[in-house]
């Protein structure tokens, strides 16, 4: 492997999704973001201007690099999470472009579901409107730490920071009432000029921030993984059957969170068998320590009987063991209403079990927040908290306090559609 592919290989990776209203400019602000940083392939460029032309616009568009779908190019809307990769020299960047419409509440989640930071997209004309408000909920409760409020369009108010300060003030009186959002960043910007998007404004000399892309580069995620309760779901137990690798059993999965090293001893749920590590290791070799995200395989010292779905664990702050969950739940189907009593496989990090829903506590109307209790179902793209009762034990932390081993996904039985998303409470 090259020194250069090899430094690739261990670059920081941030993953953040976009998100504001119907023309806030999310895909034009990725098109920019991917055409000044020198990220795009001529062809790609080629086809955006041939595209533009044909369509009368006055400069090349570039959202028509993100916008993938036909009826994307054609409606000039984003319908679908396009995902695009990056990389600058500090860092690899993998961006989840999601649709502003209410209507694709879920697509938005499932973008989010993933990401270590959020820009919220806000047009400097309109200020902060109730999309802003239901896009930095949904990125509150999906735990993302990091924001980015980005006041786009600052070209049509003719730069003026009066407006810009207004409109901030407005998101942190709204974002004061959240509690997962621990650091905000608001940058003014055009991104159909490139003003503070990765190039500095000359416009904007009021402005003593970072740029878009510096931000990107540097904030801190390190502390966003749990570090401290160890998990690693078994995703696959590898026995080869070759001379060589005998009597070789490894336990391959992702690290969920905390660190585990050799000589550490662990207890494995649900059988409650203990041993010690005895050695882990990836593509590159034997490794001295294995934290969350890294996926790897561990040896045990001794014979255990370990199978897909159970949990390696360490220390004294084991996971909750319980058949009864209270979750916020997503509703992604749009054929299937969640009901009282209603029964769906649960997929939690790589075990499954048959669940029923026991309760609604109540809906979030996600456009003012409040709660509506007393609701006998949910519809596609409502959220609320709801009771379930599952036929074996999960082993689980809340979401809160780690992302993986307290999330989960419903699948409908009958056509393993997955139909809803979960987080523990």
């Amino acid at each position: 492997m090259s020194e250069t592919t090899d430094g690739y290989l261990d670059m920081d990776l941030l993953r953040f999704t976009t998100a504001g209203s119907v023309d806030d400019g999310k895909s034009t602000l990725i098109g920019r973001l991917l055409y000044d940083s020198k990220n795009t392939f001529d062809d790609q460029l080629e086809a955006a201007e041939a595209s533009s032309k044909r369509r009368g616009d006055e400069h090349t568009n570039l959202a028509l690099l993100t916008d993938g779908l036909r009826e994307e190019r054609e409606q000039g809307i984003t319908i679908d999470v396009a995902y695009r990769y990056f990389a600058t020299p500090k860092r690899k960047f993998i961006i989840a472009d999601t649709p502003g419409h209410i209507q694709y509440t879920r697509n938005m989640v499932t973008g989010a579901s993933t990401a270590n930071l959020a820009i919220i997209l806000i047009d400097a004309r309109h200020g902060v409107i109730e999309q802003t408000m239901r896009h930095a909920f949904i990125a509150n409760l999906l735990r993302i730490r990091h924001v980015i409020i980005a006041v786009n369009k600052m070209d049509l108010v003719d730069y003026d920071e009066a407006v810009y300060t207004k409109i901030v003030d407005q998101f942190h009186d709204f974002a004061s009432r959240l509690d997962n959002i621990v650091d905000m960043t608001a940058i003014p910007m055009s991104a159909l000029h490139g003003d503070n998007v990765v190039e500095k404004s000359t416009k904007m000399p009021w402005y003593e921030g970072p740029t878009m892309l510096y931000h990107l580069e540097t904030v801190y995620i390190g502390s966003d993984h749990n570090h401290i309760d160890a998990r690693f779901p078994v995703q696959w137990v590898i026995r080869p059957h070759s001379d060589e690798h005998h009597d070789f059993r490894g336990y391959a999965g992702r690290v969920a969170g905390g660190v585990f090293k050799p000589g550490d001893e662990i207890t494995v749920q649900p059988s409650g068998f203990k041993s010690k590590i005895k050695a882990i290791a990836n593509y590159g070799g034997d490794l001295e320590e294995a934290y969350a995200p890294l996926s790897c395989t561990i040896t045990l010292e001794d014979e255990i009987d370990i199978s897909r779905g159970d949990m390696i664990v360490k220390g004294n702050n084991p996971p909750q063991k319980d058949q009864n969950i209270e979750a916020m739940v997503c509703w992604f189907s749009n054929s299937k209403k969640l009901t009282p009593r209603s029964k769906f496989h649960l997929r939690h990090t790589t075990h499954e079990v048959k669940a029923v829903i026991q309760e609604i506590r109540y809906k979030v109307n996600i456009n003012t927040l409040h709660k509506e209790e007393d609701q006998s179902e949910m519809a596609l793209n409502e959220i609320g908290r709801v009771s379930i009762r599952t036929s074996g034990p999960l082993f689980f932390d809340s979401y809160r306090s780690n992302r993986t081993t307290g999330s989960f996904v419903l699948i409908d039985s009958q056509t393993n559609e997955t139909v809803g998303a979960g987080m523990i409470v």
